[in-house]
């Protein structure tokens, strides 16, 4: 099942920035993780926001949630999930 995922990062201010660093660090281990075991595919930066646009191949809505939620900046992150279906134009 593929699904576009936009992911908009909002850490707070009070958050201090060893703290900060320490979490960043994580997500990126995280991130090249998932992206290694196919589940992750496509990874896009948003130009001039601390977002991305995402999009994942996995076995359910569950295993979704899951891989979402297991990404250390996830308690930062307003999220838009998107199913997606093939278009019977796409070649």
């Amino acid at each position: 099942m593929l699904y576009c995922v936009a992911m908009q990062i909002r850490i707070p201010d009070t958050l201090d920035a060893v703290t900060v660093e320490a979490i960043k660090t994580a997500e990126r281990a995280r991130a090249i993780e998932i992206q290694k075991t196919g589940k992750w595919p496509h990874l896009w930066r948003v130009v001039g926001q601390y977002a991305n646009i995402s999009v994942f191949d996995v076995d359910s809505h569950d295993e979704l949630h899951q891989l979402l939620s297991s990404l250390p900046l996830f308690p930062y992150m307003s999220i838009v999930v998107t199913p997606l279906a093939r278009h019977p134009s796409a070649v």
